[in-house]
Protein backbone atom coordinates (compact mmCIF):
# COMPACT_ATOMS: atom_id res chain seq x y z
CA UNK A 1 0.00 0.00 0.00
CA UNK A 2 2.90 2.37 0.76
CA UNK A 3 4.28 2.02 -2.77
CA UNK A 4 0.85 2.79 -4.23
CA UNK A 5 0.51 5.91 -2.07
CA UNK A 6 3.94 7.13 -3.18
CA UNK A 7 3.04 6.57 -6.85
CA UNK A 8 -0.23 8.47 -6.45
CA UNK A 9 1.52 11.36 -4.71
CA UNK A 10 3.98 11.66 -7.60
CA UNK A 11 1.09 11.48 -10.09
CA UNK A 12 -0.53 14.47 -8.40
CA UNK A 13 2.28 16.75 -9.63
CA UNK A 14 1.72 16.45 -13.41
CA UNK A 15 -2.06 16.35 -12.93
CA UNK A 16 -2.06 19.56 -10.92
CA UNK A 17 0.34 21.23 -13.35
CA UNK A 18 -1.82 20.28 -16.34
CA UNK A 19 -4.97 21.65 -14.72
CA UNK A 20 -3.24 24.92 -13.88
CA UNK A 21 -1.83 25.32 -17.41
CA UNK A 22 -5.20 24.71 -19.08
CA UNK A 23 -7.07 27.10 -16.81
CA UNK A 24 -4.35 29.74 -17.00
CA UNK A 25 -4.50 29.67 -20.80
CA UNK A 26 -8.31 29.82 -20.88
CA UNK A 27 -8.44 32.79 -18.51
CA UNK A 28 -5.95 34.73 -20.63
CA UNK A 29 -8.26 34.36 -23.63
CA UNK A 30 -11.22 35.84 -21.73
CA UNK A 31 -11.70 39.56 -22.48
CA UNK A 32 -11.71 42.14 -19.73
CA UNK A 33 -8.67 41.40 -17.59
CA UNK A 34 -7.70 43.32 -14.44
CA UNK A 35 -5.82 45.95 -16.48
CA UNK A 36 -8.96 46.76 -18.44
CA UNK A 37 -10.98 46.72 -15.23
CA UNK A 38 -8.81 49.41 -13.64
CA UNK A 39 -8.66 51.47 -16.84
CA UNK A 40 -12.46 51.41 -16.97
CA UNK A 41 -12.60 52.71 -13.40
CA UNK A 42 -10.10 55.48 -14.13
CA UNK A 43 -11.98 56.51 -17.27
CA UNK A 44 -15.36 56.35 -15.56
CA UNK A 45 -16.73 53.55 -17.71
CA UNK A 46 -18.72 50.68 -16.22
CA UNK A 47 -17.51 47.42 -17.73
CA UNK A 48 -19.71 44.45 -16.89
CA UNK A 49 -18.85 40.82 -17.23
CA UNK A 50 -21.18 40.37 -20.20
CA UNK A 51 -20.71 43.84 -21.65
CA UNK A 52 -17.16 43.03 -22.74
CA UNK A 53 -18.42 40.54 -25.33
CA UNK A 54 -20.25 43.30 -27.21
CA UNK A 55 -19.70 46.92 -27.99
CA UNK A 56 -17.74 46.82 -31.24
CA UNK A 57 -14.35 45.52 -32.18
CA UNK A 58 -12.68 48.91 -32.63
CA UNK A 59 -13.54 50.01 -29.13
CA UNK A 60 -12.45 46.73 -27.57
CA UNK A 61 -9.16 46.91 -29.40
CA UNK A 62 -6.92 43.99 -30.21
CA UNK A 63 -6.70 42.62 -26.68
CA UNK A 64 -6.60 38.94 -27.57
CA UNK A 65 -4.01 38.45 -24.82
CA UNK A 66 -4.80 40.54 -21.75
CA UNK A 67 -1.50 39.58 -20.16
CA UNK A 68 0.77 40.49 -23.02
CA UNK A 69 1.93 43.80 -21.63
CA UNK A 70 5.28 43.44 -23.39
CA UNK A 71 3.58 44.41 -26.67
CA UNK A 72 3.71 48.01 -25.56
CA UNK A 73 1.74 50.39 -27.71
CA UNK A 74 0.40 47.52 -29.85
CA UNK A 75 -1.89 46.47 -26.98
CA UNK A 76 -5.00 48.60 -26.55
CA UNK A 77 -7.70 48.46 -23.92
CA UNK A 78 -11.28 49.52 -23.84
CA UNK A 79 -11.58 52.98 -22.34
CA UNK A 80 -7.85 53.67 -22.70
CA UNK A 81 -8.30 56.57 -25.11
CA UNK A 82 -7.14 59.80 -23.54
CA UNK A 83 -5.00 58.08 -20.90
CA UNK A 84 -1.26 58.64 -20.87
CA UNK A 85 0.51 55.54 -22.29
CA UNK A 86 2.90 55.71 -19.35
CA UNK A 87 -0.06 55.35 -17.00
CA UNK A 88 -1.17 52.22 -18.85
CA UNK A 89 2.35 50.79 -18.66
CA UNK A 90 2.42 51.51 -14.93
CA UNK A 91 -0.92 49.70 -14.49
CA UNK A 92 0.46 46.70 -16.41
CA UNK A 93 3.58 46.71 -14.26
CA UNK A 94 1.47 46.95 -11.08
CA UNK A 95 -0.44 43.80 -12.05
CA UNK A 96 2.69 42.06 -13.34
CA UNK A 97 1.41 42.15 -16.92
CA UNK A 98 4.64 43.70 -18.15
CA UNK A 99 6.13 40.21 -18.27
CA UNK A 100 5.56 37.58 -20.99
CA UNK A 101 2.78 35.06 -20.45
CA UNK A 102 5.02 32.05 -19.79
CA UNK A 103 7.17 34.02 -17.35
CA UNK A 104 4.12 35.06 -15.35
CA UNK A 105 2.91 31.48 -15.16
CA UNK A 106 6.28 30.13 -14.00
CA UNK A 107 6.56 32.90 -11.42
CA UNK A 108 3.06 32.15 -10.16
CA UNK A 109 3.69 28.41 -9.84
CA UNK A 110 7.02 29.06 -8.10
CA UNK A 111 5.22 31.17 -5.52
CA UNK A 112 2.50 28.56 -5.11
CA UNK A 113 5.05 25.85 -4.39
CA UNK A 114 6.09 27.99 -1.40
CA UNK A 115 2.37 28.48 -0.60
CA UNK A 116 2.73 32.17 -1.34
CA UNK A 117 -0.57 33.05 -3.02
CA UNK A 118 -0.02 36.80 -3.25
CA UNK A 119 -2.50 39.59 -2.70
CA UNK A 120 -5.90 40.26 -4.20
CA UNK A 121 -5.89 42.85 -6.99
CA UNK A 122 -9.00 44.66 -5.82
CA UNK A 123 -9.36 43.79 -2.12
CA UNK A 124 -5.84 44.80 -1.08
CA UNK A 125 -5.52 41.77 1.20
CA UNK A 126 -3.54 38.54 1.14
CA UNK A 127 -5.38 35.72 -0.61
CA UNK A 128 -4.60 33.33 2.26
CA UNK A 129 -6.25 35.69 4.74
CA UNK A 130 -9.35 35.97 2.54
CA UNK A 131 -9.64 32.19 2.17
CA UNK A 132 -9.21 31.62 5.90
CA UNK A 133 -11.85 34.28 6.61
CA UNK A 134 -14.40 32.73 4.24
CA UNK A 135 -13.59 29.08 5.04
CA UNK A 136 -15.87 28.66 8.11
CA UNK A 137 -19.00 29.44 6.08
CA UNK A 138 -18.22 26.89 3.37
CA UNK A 139 -17.08 24.27 5.86
CA UNK A 140 -20.34 24.70 7.80
CA UNK A 141 -22.38 24.12 4.65
CA UNK A 142 -20.21 21.19 3.53
CA UNK A 143 -20.12 19.35 6.86
CA UNK A 144 -23.81 19.69 7.68
CA UNK A 145 -24.88 18.82 4.14
CA UNK A 146 -22.62 15.77 3.88
CA UNK A 147 -23.65 14.55 7.32
CA UNK A 148 -27.37 14.88 6.64
CA UNK A 149 -27.11 13.40 3.14
CA UNK A 150 -25.44 10.27 4.51
CA UNK A 151 -27.78 10.03 7.51
CA UNK A 152 -30.80 10.16 5.19
CA UNK A 153 -29.54 8.28 2.15
CA UNK A 154 -28.02 5.20 3.78
CA UNK A 155 -31.06 4.16 5.90
CA UNK A 156 -33.41 5.05 3.05
CA UNK A 157 -31.36 3.11 0.52
CA UNK A 158 -31.23 0.04 2.79
CA UNK A 159 -34.99 0.23 3.41
CA UNK A 160 -35.67 0.47 -0.33
CA UNK A 161 -33.39 -2.51 -1.03
CA UNK A 162 -35.05 -4.73 1.57
CA UNK A 163 -38.52 -3.68 0.30
CA UNK A 164 -37.68 -3.70 -3.39
CA UNK A 165 -40.83 -3.51 -5.51
CA UNK A 166 -43.12 -2.68 -2.58
CA UNK A 167 -45.39 0.35 -2.32
CA UNK A 168 -42.82 1.99 -0.01
CA UNK A 169 -40.14 1.54 -2.67
CA UNK A 170 -42.34 3.04 -5.37
CA UNK A 171 -43.37 6.11 -3.36
CA UNK A 172 -39.87 6.84 -2.10
CA UNK A 173 -38.55 6.44 -5.64
CA UNK A 174 -40.91 9.22 -6.66
CA UNK A 175 -39.46 11.45 -3.95
CA UNK A 176 -35.93 10.56 -5.03
CA UNK A 177 -36.71 11.36 -8.68
CA UNK A 178 -38.13 14.77 -7.71
CA UNK A 179 -35.07 15.50 -5.58
CA UNK A 180 -32.78 14.51 -8.43
CA UNK A 181 -34.69 16.53 -11.02
CA UNK A 182 -34.81 19.81 -9.09
CA UNK A 183 -31.45 21.64 -8.90
CA UNK A 184 -30.49 22.79 -5.44
CA UNK A 185 -30.49 26.48 -6.40
CA UNK A 186 -34.04 26.23 -7.77
CA UNK A 187 -35.16 24.61 -4.54
CA UNK A 188 -33.33 27.36 -2.62
CA UNK A 189 -35.37 30.01 -4.43
CA UNK A 190 -38.55 28.09 -3.59
CA UNK A 191 -37.57 27.94 0.09
CA UNK A 192 -36.97 31.68 0.14
CA UNK A 193 -40.34 32.40 -1.46
CA UNK A 194 -42.19 30.14 0.98
CA UNK A 195 -40.28 30.49 4.27
CA UNK A 196 -38.22 33.71 4.13
CA UNK A 197 -40.83 36.37 3.60
CA UNK A 198 -40.89 36.06 -0.16
CA UNK A 199 -44.66 35.61 -0.38
CA UNK A 200 -46.03 33.30 2.30
CA UNK A 201 -44.17 32.74 5.60
CA UNK A 202 -41.42 34.71 7.28
CA UNK A 203 -39.88 32.05 9.52
CA UNK A 204 -36.22 32.10 8.49
CA UNK A 205 -33.69 34.86 7.76
CA UNK A 206 -32.94 35.69 4.16
CA UNK A 207 -29.20 36.27 4.37
CA UNK A 208 -26.11 35.74 6.49
CA UNK A 209 -24.83 32.91 8.67
CA UNK A 210 -25.57 34.67 11.99
CA UNK A 211 -27.52 37.69 13.20
CA UNK A 212 -25.98 41.13 13.59
CA UNK A 213 -26.16 40.91 17.40
CA UNK A 214 -24.64 37.41 17.48
CA UNK A 215 -21.78 38.45 19.78
CA UNK A 216 -24.23 39.76 22.37
CA UNK A 217 -26.17 36.47 22.60
CA UNK A 218 -25.61 33.74 25.15
CA UNK A 219 -23.99 30.41 24.18
CA UNK A 220 -27.28 28.54 23.71
CA UNK A 221 -28.81 31.47 21.83
CA UNK A 222 -25.77 31.61 19.55
CA UNK A 223 -26.16 27.94 18.66
CA UNK A 224 -29.87 28.37 17.96
CA UNK A 225 -29.22 31.52 15.93
CA UNK A 226 -26.58 29.73 13.85
CA UNK A 227 -28.89 26.76 13.18
CA UNK A 228 -31.74 29.15 12.36
CA UNK A 229 -29.66 30.85 9.66
CA UNK A 230 -28.13 27.72 8.15
CA UNK A 231 -31.31 25.62 8.04
CA UNK A 232 -32.58 26.67 4.59
CA UNK A 233 -29.20 26.65 2.76
CA UNK A 234 -28.39 23.18 4.09
CA UNK A 235 -31.89 21.91 3.28
CA UNK A 236 -31.50 23.12 -0.32
CA UNK A 237 -28.18 21.31 -0.68
CA UNK A 238 -29.50 18.12 0.96
CA UNK A 239 -32.46 17.93 -1.40
CA UNK A 240 -30.12 18.16 -4.36
CA UNK A 241 -27.62 15.63 -3.02
CA UNK A 242 -29.45 12.77 -1.33
CA UNK A 243 -31.04 11.22 -4.43
CA UNK A 244 -27.88 9.84 -6.04
CA UNK A 245 -26.50 8.40 -2.82
CA UNK A 246 -29.85 6.79 -1.96
CA UNK A 247 -30.02 4.92 -5.26
CA UNK A 248 -26.34 3.98 -5.02
CA UNK A 249 -26.94 2.46 -1.57
CA UNK A 250 -30.04 0.61 -2.75
CA UNK A 251 -28.39 -0.86 -5.85
CA UNK A 252 -25.30 -1.82 -3.90
CA UNK A 253 -27.39 -3.71 -1.35
CA UNK A 254 -29.48 -5.40 -4.02
CA UNK A 255 -26.33 -6.57 -5.77
CA UNK A 256 -24.94 -8.05 -2.57
CA UNK A 257 -28.23 -9.65 -1.47
CA UNK A 258 -28.18 -11.75 -4.63
CA UNK A 259 -24.69 -13.13 -3.97
CA UNK A 260 -24.03 -16.78 -3.09
CA UNK A 261 -22.64 -16.02 0.37
CA UNK A 262 -26.01 -14.54 1.39
CA UNK A 263 -27.82 -17.73 0.41
CA UNK A 264 -25.25 -19.72 2.38
CA UNK A 265 -25.70 -17.53 5.45
CA UNK A 266 -29.47 -17.94 5.31
CA UNK A 267 -29.08 -21.69 4.88
CA UNK A 268 -27.07 -21.78 8.11
CA UNK A 269 -30.08 -20.44 9.99
CA UNK A 270 -28.97 -16.83 10.47
CA UNK A 271 -31.72 -14.30 10.96
CA UNK A 272 -32.42 -11.72 8.27
CA UNK A 273 -30.95 -8.99 10.47
CA UNK A 274 -27.74 -10.99 10.99
CA UNK A 275 -27.45 -11.64 7.27
CA UNK A 276 -28.16 -8.03 6.33
CA UNK A 277 -26.03 -6.21 8.90
CA UNK A 278 -23.47 -8.88 9.69
CA UNK A 279 -22.54 -9.82 6.12
CA UNK A 280 -24.21 -7.69 3.45
CA UNK A 281 -23.70 -4.29 5.08
CA UNK A 282 -19.90 -4.32 5.03
CA UNK A 283 -19.65 -5.26 1.38
CA UNK A 284 -22.51 -3.09 0.20
CA UNK A 285 -21.28 0.01 2.03
CA UNK A 286 -17.78 -0.22 0.60
CA UNK A 287 -18.37 2.12 -2.33
CA UNK A 288 -20.63 4.42 -0.29
CA UNK A 289 -18.25 4.97 2.63
CA UNK A 290 -15.16 5.22 0.45
CA UNK A 291 -16.77 8.01 -1.52
CA UNK A 292 -17.25 10.20 1.56
CA UNK A 293 -14.08 12.33 1.13
CA UNK A 294 -14.88 13.09 -2.49
CA UNK A 295 -18.52 13.85 -1.69
CA UNK A 296 -17.50 16.32 1.00
CA UNK A 297 -15.08 18.15 -1.30
CA UNK A 298 -17.68 18.25 -4.06
CA UNK A 299 -20.33 19.77 -1.80
CA UNK A 300 -17.85 22.12 -0.14
CA UNK A 301 -16.31 23.68 -3.22
CA UNK A 302 -18.76 23.23 -6.08
CA UNK A 303 -22.31 22.54 -4.95
CA UNK A 304 -22.49 25.45 -2.50
CA UNK A 305 -21.54 28.20 -4.98
CA UNK A 306 -25.03 29.25 -6.06
CA UNK A 307 -26.43 28.59 -2.59
CA UNK A 308 -23.94 31.06 -1.09
CA UNK A 309 -24.86 33.62 -3.72
CA UNK A 310 -28.61 33.15 -3.26
CA UNK A 311 -28.50 33.32 0.56
CA UNK A 312 -25.75 35.98 0.64
CA UNK A 313 -23.42 33.72 2.60
CA UNK A 314 -19.93 35.17 2.55
CA UNK A 315 -18.05 31.93 1.87
CA UNK A 316 -15.56 30.54 -0.61
CA UNK A 317 -18.16 30.09 -3.32
CA UNK A 318 -19.18 33.74 -3.23
CA UNK A 319 -15.52 34.78 -3.03
CA UNK A 320 -14.69 32.79 -6.15
CA UNK A 321 -17.77 34.09 -7.97
CA UNK A 322 -16.85 37.72 -7.31
CA UNK A 323 -13.21 37.06 -8.21
CA UNK A 324 -14.26 35.63 -11.58
CA UNK A 325 -16.45 38.65 -12.34
CA UNK A 326 -13.73 41.10 -11.31
CA UNK A 327 -10.94 39.11 -12.99
CA UNK A 328 -9.12 38.98 -9.65
CA UNK A 329 -6.52 36.50 -10.88
CA UNK A 330 -4.67 35.92 -7.58
CA UNK A 331 -7.88 34.71 -5.91
CA UNK A 332 -8.99 32.72 -8.96
CA UNK A 333 -5.74 30.83 -9.47
CA UNK A 334 -4.83 30.47 -5.80
CA UNK A 335 -8.19 28.91 -4.91
CA UNK A 336 -8.02 26.73 -8.03
CA UNK A 337 -4.57 25.49 -7.03
CA UNK A 338 -5.48 24.84 -3.41
CA UNK A 339 -8.81 23.14 -4.02
CA UNK A 340 -7.51 21.06 -6.93
CA UNK A 341 -4.67 19.85 -4.75
CA UNK A 342 -7.13 19.10 -1.96
CA UNK A 343 -9.42 17.23 -4.35
CA UNK A 344 -6.57 15.06 -5.65
CA UNK A 345 -5.49 14.27 -2.11
CA UNK A 346 -9.08 13.38 -1.19
CA UNK A 347 -9.16 10.88 -4.05
CA UNK A 348 -6.14 9.21 -2.51
CA UNK A 349 -7.84 9.27 0.89
CA UNK A 350 -10.84 7.58 -0.74
CA UNK A 351 -8.62 4.75 -1.98
CA UNK A 352 -7.11 4.35 1.47
CA UNK A 353 -10.63 4.27 2.91
CA UNK A 354 -11.40 1.35 0.61
CA UNK A 355 -8.64 -0.70 2.23
CA UNK A 356 -9.79 0.26 5.73
CA UNK A 357 -13.38 -0.79 5.02
CA UNK A 358 -12.31 -3.97 3.22
CA UNK A 359 -8.69 -5.12 3.83
CA UNK A 360 -9.05 -7.65 0.99
CA UNK A 361 -8.59 -4.81 -1.51
CA UNK A 362 -4.96 -4.50 -2.57
CA UNK A 363 -3.83 -1.49 -4.57
CA UNK A 364 -0.22 -2.69 -4.73
CA UNK A 365 -0.98 -4.68 -7.86
CA UNK A 366 -2.15 -1.55 -9.69
CA UNK A 367 0.23 0.27 -11.98
CA UNK A 368 -0.98 3.82 -11.17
Amino acid sequence: MLAYIVRRLFLIIPTLLGIMIINFAIVQLAPGGPVEQLIAELSGEAVGATERFSGGGSDLGQQTDPGAGDKGSNTTYRGARGLDPEVIKEIERMFGFDKPLHERFLLMMGNYLRFDFGESYFRDRRVVDLVIEKMPVSISLGLWTTLLVYLISIPLGIAKATRDGSRFDVWTSGVVIVGYAIPSFIFAVLLIVVFSGGRYLDWFPLRGLVSDDFDNLGPLQQVLDYLWHIALPVLALVIGGFATLTMLTKNSFLDQIGQQYVLTARAKGLTEGQVLYGHVFRNAMLIVIAGFPGAFVSILFTGALLIEVIFSLDGLGLLGFEAALNRDYPIMFATLFFFTLLGLLMQLVGDITYTIVDPRIDFESRET
